[in-house]
């Protein structure tokens, strides 16, 4: 068998060393994608509610005179809205915390004239219905803006209201 000569990897002897002066750098990189890893799956708002996640408003306002009036989160000019929603079933569906969508429905006889009165809002409570009540509808009170409070009270009185669970 002829002689042959040891096979030598360049650059081989040095690998150690190259590591070693990169290792911060390394060390680096690895930090910041765990880190931007952990932020995009990290938690989300965990108030129970299901569906849509609501925005928070600051925790406290400036006024003209320099004051901070402290307002509890959640509570930027929400107000509460009781509503009877035509169909007493699916209002048993409903949980406080969950996010709704309230459809008004008018009284025609094409039956396709039907708005949007109130997007994602937070049910606040769902009472039990009253013994002996006649079949028109069940109870949900709401957390809305004031705006909508008033759109929602104005479609109650004209047309019929369902909700979609979001």
């Amino acid at each position: 068998m002829p002689r042959f000569d040891p096979v030598r990897v360049r650059g081989g002897r040095y690998r150690s060393g190259r590591l070693g002066r990169h290792r911060r750098r390394a060390l680096a990189v690895g930090l910041a994608v765990t880190a931007t890893a952990l932020v995009a799956a990290g938690p989300r708002d965990s108030d129970g509610a299901r569906g849509h996640p609501r925005a928070r408003p600051p925790a406290h306002t400036a006024s003209a005179s320099g004051e901070q009036s402290a307002r509890p989160r959640g509570s930027a000019g929400a107000v509460t809205a009781p509503i009877r929603i035509a169909d007493a079933a699916t209002v048993r569906l409903l949980r406080p915390g969950d996010r709704v969508d309230v459809i008004a429905a008018g009284e025609t006889v094409s039956g396709g004239d039907a708005r949007v009165v109130a997007r994602g809002a937070r049910v606040s409570k769902v009472p039990e219905p009253l013994e002996g009540a006649t079949d028109g509808g069940a109870l949900v009170v709401l957390s809305v803006p004031r705006g909508t409070a008033a759109r929602l009270a104005g479609a109650s009185a004209t047309a019929r209201l369902a909700v979609t669970l979001c």
